[in-house]
């Protein structure tokens, strides 16, 4: 199980950012014990964020092994930094970048039309870092499979949206899609961990991703944890042959303990 984290907001006041790096750092070294991959956003949501190498490559020292940290990289930065981002997460021995797009409705505007360019540009610059794509199971299946076996895509890897118990004929329209057409790329299935079914937090959430609502609140009202709705999925997934998934929406400094409680309920 993998667990996706997100640098400290980039606006924080001096101190709070020091604070909040020292409790990623913390975080991280945990997971890494655990020897779990980790996942880490770049601007998510259009937030700006501080950027994940920062921490990775100053902060864990020289003998942290880095080869289980894949770092976002969205095309909304100039091709230079994406091209000296990359350089350096291969210089410090990260595992790979998942390279995404970036949503046109916020913050600058893409350096390239699409992921798969900067991919391609990429490629030539660093070559033997794996790069990673990003698809959707909630789009056509067709459509995402086929991005993901056109070698124009020039991905090594895929991660996907998050998914839900509640709501599995996306994921097993894209499965089916998948073995039908022979794809053989290796992948992560996302999951959200929802705290609570809070109508207010949902209805937010619901701008950026699917969010099952309904099934969430009769979940939460029966008295399930937080880890037994996060647990439900991973079983979910499970039953469909799928045993690689990462989890968001987890705090850095309770992401170990927390993935643990979900695993010792499997």
């Amino acid at each position: 199980m993998s667990v996706e984290l997100r640098p400290p907001p980039a606006d924080l006041p001096a101190e709070a950012s020091v604070d909040a790096w020292i409790r990623l750092e913390h975080g991280v070294l945990r997971l890494l014990e655990d020897e779990r991959f980790i996942l880490f956003t770049d601007d998510a949501v259009g937030d700006r964020e501080e950027e994940s190498l920062r921490v990775l490559t100053t902060s864990l020292g020289a003998d942290a092994d880095l080869t289980r940290v894949i770092p976002f990289l969205t095309c909304k930065h100039t091709l230079e930094y994406c091209g000296l981002f990359a350089r350096r997460a291969q210089a410090h021995g990260l595992g790979g970048v998942t390279v995404t797009g970036g949503d046109t409705q916020v913050g600058p505007p893409r350096c390239v039309p699409r992921s798969r360019d900067l991919r391609a540009h990429l490629r030539p610059r660093v070559p033997g870092l794996p790069l990673g794509a990003w698809v959707n199971p909630f789009r056509d299946p067709a459509e995402q499979v086929g991005l993901l076996l056109d070698e124009g895509h020039r991905a090594d890897y895929f991660l996907t949206q998050v998914i839900s118990h509640h709501d599995m004929g996306p994921v097993d329209r894209f499965l089916n899609e998948a073995e039908r057409r022979g794809l053989a790329m290796p992948g992560l299935f996302g999951i959200f961990f929802y705290r609570s079914a809070n109508p207010r937090t949902l209805a937010r959430l619901a701008n950026f991703l699917p969010v099952p609502a309904e099934g969430l609140v009769r979940e939460f009202e029966a008295g399930r944890s937080a880890d037994e709705v996060c647990a439900g999925t991973i079983q979910a997934l499970a039953e469909r042959g799928i045993h690689k998934v990462y989890v968001s929406n987890l705090a850095a400094e309770d992401a170990a303990v927390r993935l643990r409680a979900v695993e010792a309920l499997l």
